[in-house]
């Protein structure tokens, strides 16, 4: 595969916090390392599998693959949040790796991302932000939904990716952005 390697920002993008639940609870705990299993997720999370394991995704088809195993969201978003009133904090909203310095946004579908030494997951799509982000704090969905100069809604709770090699993950761990062959597709909503 030719891919193009190179940092999404002007810094290293690198991992903030790693957090999992093992119950479908909203917010996740912050952990010291999380472990990625390919073809699963992340070992320990309740969104972990082959096949969809968000409550609403199983209802709909239990059979689809599981296109959301690993939630990424960057921090400067959850900055942005604070200075607006929010009450957020790494694993707060859902996310399984909170990132810094990576346009997570920006990323075309099937980007790969080297997470730490040896894990390697893979962009499917926007995570859409849901009610449970009111329930958590009223007004938060409105605050991750934006509308671009064009009219365009723009998502900004996080990106869901599949793992496609195992490794573990901490704080402090560099993050490498492997670009896809052109033409690069936007992210859609998994």
């Amino acid at each position: 595969m030719s891919a193009e390697t190179r940092p999404v920002t002007g810094s290293k993008p690198a991992v903030v916090a790693v957090s999992r639940s093992s119950s479908h609870t909203f917010s996740k705990k912050n952990c010291v390392c999380i472990t990625l299993l390919a073809g699963l997720g992340v070992e320990g999370d309740a969104h972990a599998g082959a096949k969809v394991a968000h409550r609403s995704m199983v209802k709909k088809d239990p059979e689809q693959p599981n296109l959301r195993q690993v939630h990424l969201l960057h921090v400067e978003l959850l900055e942005e949040l604070k200075a607006r009133g929010f009450e957020v904090y790494p694993g707060a909203i859902g996310e399984n790796i909170t990132t810094r310095d990576l346009d997570v946004l920006s990323l075309p579908q099937n980007t790969l991302l080297r997470v730490g030494p040896s894990a390697v997951v893979q962009v499917k799509g926007l995570r859409s932000p849901c009610r449970q982000l009111d329930d958590f704090q009223q007004g938060l969905k409105q605050a991750v939904l934006e509308h671009s100069e064009s009219g365009e809604l723009i998502r900004k709770s996080g990106i869901m990716g599949i793992v496609l090699e195992s490794g573990e993950v901490r704080p402090g761990d560099e993050i490498e952005v492997i670009l896809p062959d052109p033409p690069h597709r936007p992210l859609d909503c998994v």
